[in-house]
């Protein structure tokens, strides 16, 4: 009796301590999130360094950690500076009147009358939709003002995050496979079904993180490309405001070409809005609906709609890390019910056709 108490009081306390020490550490949960997600898309390329060069453990991940910085967290923290740089330019032009957003929506309902008509037969007022439509774009220049802003104020704040992300991912990088057998050890769940479960979410995390962003920044570029050729003004923030939407899939780039497009056929600009629409069905679209099911769909094993489903709620319940962590969830719920139904359903099954059930344990 008095080692059943022991037990429970242990076991309580482990939890307490777990969930404090969780509390503890949730100011750095996206630093600790990417160093997770750094360590296990170059975790491939560390292990041919050691194949190459030999048991090294400092050394293969100084190397895995530097070749990192050069062709993604450096190019990250270029793009970021330009995109920063570009709205602010953006926010000035339109607090100062040289851009006018509610100009270019009357210009649309000039040339193209049939859209008052389409809205009417739902009972919206054109004028009530553009007041709103202006309203938001003054709401989101405010916003990405106050982003830059925030940036410029919190500089020490994310360069901090950004030293203690790479810090753990040297330490992930070099001791994560005695990490993950150490967690195989400690967790109560079966070390068969924690292997399934640490697999499935090392190739989740890969073929989300790889595969968005490699997606994100072929579509930006190809949009930012035809908007430069074009002489849209901004190519450069247009382009990375449509890597940004293209990380949510089956709308992505074509929030923002679309409008443009239909923009450069009501001024006239038949030729350019032609072009702009076949480069952004074929080539744009093409390479969304291609490259999305290979790099992400593939390896998630996870139906489009709910990669859809999970993305957007990931985003709105942990921010820009979300487009990584829904479709997480989403991966490790489907894994949890499929390790579930194999184990327990066969069971529950074969106990209703007259053999014995399984004993609880």
């Amino acid at each position: 009796m008095y080692a059943k108490l022991e037990t429970r009081t242990f076991l309580a306390l482990l939890v307490g301590v777990t969930l404090a020490f969780v509390l503890l550490m949730k100011p750095f949960l996206g630093p600790i999130f990417w160093a997770v997600a750094i360590a296990l898309i170059f975790h491939p390329f560390q292990q041919w360094l050691v194949r190459r060069l030999g048991p090294r453990p400092n050394l293969n991940a100084l190397i895995t950690l530097a070749v990192c910085l050069i062709i993604v967290v450096i190019p990250v923290l270029v793009l970021v500076t330009s995109l920063v740089a570009e709205g602010a330019g953006l926010v000035q032009q339109i607090q100062a009147g040289k851009i006018r957003p509610g100009e270019y929506i009357d210009r649309v309902s000039q040339s193209f009358p049939a859209i008052q008509s389409f809205l009417a037969q739902f009972d919206i007022q054109f004028s009530e939709w553009r007041d709103r439509a202006v309203s938001a774009v003054a709401s989101g220049g405010q916003f990405l003002a106050k982003q830059a802003l925030g940036v410029g104020q919190n500089t020490f704040q994310f360069f901090l995050g950004l030293a203690l992300m790479v810090y753990l991912a040297f330490f992930l990088l070099r001791d994560g496979h005695q990490l993950v057998e150490l967690l195989i050890r400690a967790l109560p769940l079966g070390d068969e079904r924690e292997r399934l479960l640490f697999a499935k979410f090392a190739e989740v995390t890969r073929a989300t993180v790889k595969g968005n962003l490699l997606i994100a920044i072929i579509q930006g570029a190809l949009g930012g490309l035809i908007f430069w050729v074009l002489g849209i003004d901004g190519a450069l923030l247009w382009g990375v405001v449509m890597a940004v939407v293209s990380l949510l899939p089956a709308v992505g780039a074509a929030l923002v070409w679309v409008p443009a497009a239909i923009y450069l056929a009501a001024i006239g600009q038949y030729v350019s809005a032609t072009v702009l629409t076949l480069f952004g069905v074929l080539v744009i679209g093409l390479a969304d609906n291609l490259l999305r099911p290979v790099l992400v769909g593939r390896d998630t094993k996870l139906p489009d709609y709910i990669v859809l489903l999970s993305t957007l709620g990931g985003i709105a319940m942990f921010g820009v890390n979300g487009f990584v962590m829904g479709p997480l969830v989403a991966a490790l719920f489907m894994a949890f019910w499929e390790i579930f139904i194999r184990e327990f359903g066969h069971g529950a099954q074969t106990g209703a056709e007259g053999s014995p059930p399984p004993e609880d344990v």
